[in-house]
């Protein structure tokens, strides 16, 4: 029977796509209310002062011509609604921990979460701080969101009636919000915290500092690294593995940011000015990607590029003056605090011998529940405050006294008038952007940059602690009212570069200071293997087209897979049971290709050698738990690995023998035969990593289940890994399908007047069924160009649609 369930799924999910792909894409009667909106002609849009046009290219972008800057972020806000509008809904939900109101109940945890991180409370704050540019520049954009939903209700989105919702009205707290939400997940060091602190409790703070993060920047003296946490500072035994409110944390829905980006003086160009590259990385399986691109053009200022659909203005893309690109800096804005229940009093908390109260907060959740009348019902929530943040564990029991963890984080700490993104598209000189950058708070980017003069630099942005005990990979155990972030790193001390002298600068989410930086940077950074490939490309000393940057983004040479597989091979080939394994990876370019069968044997081999490594000491929930943060154990353990000799070989479940390296290398060889061999069957030449690394692209209204791939964009044999330039990252616990990848792929050449080369994983529409929602998928994946236009000749040579937004 559940076969013949899942066929009437099938079969009805089937017919209904039809009836609106044929109502939606081919009905002759004229438009749609299903997917259908106002590309041409013209339309009334309160607010404004003057007509604005609107001309939308092949693609379906759009190029906003207003005759001042406040016209011009309401028509941004209003035309990214027509495209966006309910992929914008569900970030201000999931930002501000309203998702039970979509989800019911299955979302609960995940709202308490939110709302307790509070990404809402700060914004609201925040938006009373703002000098009065700031606010208009978020107002507007916001009022150009409210004026669609208010004025076209004909053509709101179908997604919206397939989730039984009805888009909300923005607020110019909106905007501020998804900021804090984008700034959160642009820190990973609450998670590798709690991890460094169940490995203390498990092992020891000495035998587990032995495989704390070790972080490399290759641009520093040979053998700099390792910042190691002193093992004298780990807290106390929390039983953090336990308590599952604080475990809860680990999965907070992240966007798991990464990237790829560098810039690129005239010396080292074709066309004699910069050249600009970034792929930012992001979860990019839901359609239609999580960027909006967009050109916005007054008698003033020109810029196309892409933001967060939510958010106004530009932050990748050109200028008529500057470019810009961004990367995850994972600089250390996190910290965890071990604090004191006082016993002699419910509701207090001790900082050495004073009681202070908990700051109690209550805040009401909205569940869609059909039983319930109006289909909704509320449930009050409590959330906590010390003086650092809100408490983010339950309780959890001493021997003299119950302690709680709680979280401070450095954004929370950092308002200024100004947000610093609203400044960027006016700035004409790469010192403007750096000033802009300044006041960028909210969330630690690398930017580069360059401007029309032939300028180039690099500059990080967040706001970071000094710390009285300079690092920060366990939790800060609370002893008394003394503030261990006793200042801010000075803006001029923030890692930079201007004008470097080898002519080019980039960042690939690696650690960018040396051992000599005088503060904390951080304790969690990607790997060093993306870096030193891209390092490698630029190093040649020929002038570099921007087919090259657009290559080098697709590059597929996997440098950890160049130390590591050849001693896996090794000790593959000595045995007749992986000796063909063995061979095959012997044979390797370290290309990870997706027609090659290498990528894939080495990916399964080495994930299976790492648990073997790590499992028998950790257990297996632990060991998985560390190895989903790649930042945390890779370089540790390729050190292990090219060294031949460590500990963590010998499998402590045995004691009758000792295990070696090679040991471990033939019982993963053996286990990932096995997964492999279920999977593509017995013979490992048809072990082709395309096979089992695909990219997914699926509808936000059918994630799973029957019709996902009819109302997607399908599933792609996928090139790359988490260790090349072409990224391709999968989730540890559920290899390989892909989960983030380049979310956008740009080259800006500043000697070129009229395009930039770029690409989105999906479309520019988030419409179901628009052709603009999927149309480039496949040059996504294939690599065929595809621009952005940049001067009005081009604009007006590719305009297929124009509208007219006129004011009442």
């Amino acid at each position: 029977m559940k076969w013949f369930k899942r066929l009437l799924g099938l079969l009805l999910v089937l017919i209904i796509g039809v009836i609106i792909a044929v109502l939606t894409v081919i009905n002759p009667f004229g438009p749609s209310p299903f997917n259908r909106y106002t590309k041409s002609g013209s339309l009334e849009l309160p607010g404004l002062k003057a007509p604005v046009t609107v001309h939308r290219d092949e693609k379906g972008m759009a190029y906003i011509y207003a005759a001042n800057m406040e016209d011009l972020l309401m028509a941004q806000g209003f035309v990214t609604a027509q495209d966006r509008l309910f992929q914008m809904e569900l970030t201000k939900l999931f930002a501000s921990g309203r998702i039970s109101e979509l989800d019911g109940e299955k979302a609960r945890h995940l709202d308490i979460r939110i709302r307790t991180l509070g990404f809402a409370r700060n914004a609201a704050r925040h938006v009373q701080l703002l000098d009065d540019r700031t606010r208009i520049f978020l107002q507007k954009y916001v009022d150009g969101v409210n004026a669609y939903i208010e004025t076209r209700p004909q053509n709101i989105h179908l997604e919206f009636k397939l989730a039984g919702i009805q888009p909300s009205k923005w607020s110019s707290s909106d905007p501020l919000t998804i900021l804090y939400f984008m700034g959160w997940n642009s820190a990973g060091n609450m998670e590798a915290e709690i991890i460094a602190q169940m490995l203390v409790e498990k092992l020891g703070p000495l035998k587990a500092a032995e495989i704390f993060p070790l972080n490399i920047n290759p641009d520093d003296e040979p053998g700099a690294g390792a910042n190691l946490q002193k093992p004298t500072l780990a807290a106390a035994n929390l039983r953090a593995a336990l308590d599952k409110t604080l475990l809860s944390y680990l999965d907070t829905g992240s966007l798991r940011l990464g990237s790829n980006n560098w810039v690129v003086d005239a010396s080292l160009s074709h066309g004699g000015k910069p050249v600009l590259a970034n792929d930012p990385h992001l979860e990019t399986t839901i359609l239609p990607g999580p960027w909006y691109p967009c050109g916005l053009i007054t008698p003033q200022m020109r810029a196309v590029g892409v933001t967060i659909p939510g958010t106004g203005g530009m932050v990748v893309g050109r200028t008529g003056h500057i470019a810009l690109g961004v990367t995850n800096a994972y600089s250390d804005t996190q910290d965890l605090y071990v604090e004191t229940l006082d016993p002699t009093s419910p509701g207090h908390y001790l900082e050495g011998g004073q009681s202070i109260p908990f700051k109690v907060i209550t805040e009401t959740l909205k569940f869609k529940d059909d039983s319930a009348l109006g289909g909704y019902r509320t449930e009050d929530i409590i959330i906590r405050l010390t003086r650092r943040g809100p408490v983010i564990s339950g309780i959890i029991p001493g021997l003299q006294t119950d302690k709680v963890i709680s979280i401070r984080w450095s954004s929370s700490e950092a308002m200024a008038s100004s947000i610093g993104l609203e400044c960027l598209m006016t700035c004409r000189t790469i010192s403007e952007v750096r000033q802009a950058l300044k006041n960028v708070n909210q969330i630690a980017l690398n930017f580069v940059f360059a401007d029309s003069r032939g300028d180039i630099g690099w500059q990080t942005t967040g706001k970071l602690p000094i710390r009285i005990q300079r690092e920060g990979l366990l939790p800060y155990v609370v002893k008394d009212r003394n503030d261990n972030w006793i200042g801010w790193i000075p803006w001029q001390d923030m890692p930079h570069s201007v004008e470097p002298a080898r002519g080019w600068v980039g960042t690939c989410n690696h650690l960018t200071v040396g051992r000599a930086y005088p503060y904390h940077y951080s304790t969690f950074i990607a790997p060093s293997y993306r870096y030193r490939r891209l390092s490698q490309l630029m190093a040649t000393p020929t002038k570099k087209s921007v087919d090259d940057h657009w290559q080098f983004q697709r590059d597929t040479l996997n440098l950890m897979a160049q130390k590591i597989a050849p001693i896996m091979a090794q000790a593959l080939v000595a045995h007749s049971d992986t000796r063909i394994m063995g061979r095959i990876l012997a044979g390797w370019d370290f290309s990870d290709s997706p027609d090659g069968a290498a990528p894939t044997i080495f990916q399964a081999v080495y994930r299976e050698f790492a648990l073997l490594v790590f499992a028998d000491e950790l257990g297996d929930r632990l060991a998985t738990t560390m190895l989903k943060n790649r930042g945390f154990w890779q370089e540790r353990l390729q050190k292990m690995v090219l060294a031949g000799i460590s500990s963590w070989f010998d499998n402590v479940r045995t004691a009758d023998r000792r295990e070696t390296r090679d040991d471990l290398f033939h019982q993963a060889g053996l286990n990932a035969s096995q997964h492999l061999a279920t999977l593509l069957g017995a013979d490992p030449e048809n072990w082709s990593w395309g096979k089992v690394h695909r990219h997914e692209f699926l509808s936000p209204v059918r994630r799973s289940g029957a019709g996902k791939n009819f109302l997607g964009g399908g599933s792609h044999p996928a090139a790359g890994s988490a260790e090349t330039l072409y990224r391709g990252i999968y989730d540890f616990k559920t290899p390989f399908k892909i989960k983030v990848s380049a979310s956008l792929r740009m080259v800006a050449d500043m000697a070129d007047p009229d395009k930039i080369l770029a690409v989105l994983p999906g479309g520019v529409s988030g419409r179901q069924f628009d052709p603009h929602t999927t149309d480039q998928v496949a040059p996504f994946m294939n690599g065929e160009k595809r621009y952005w236009w940049f001067s009005d000749k081009a604009i007006e040579a590719h305009t297929r649609h124009t509208l007219i937004l006129k004011p009442r």
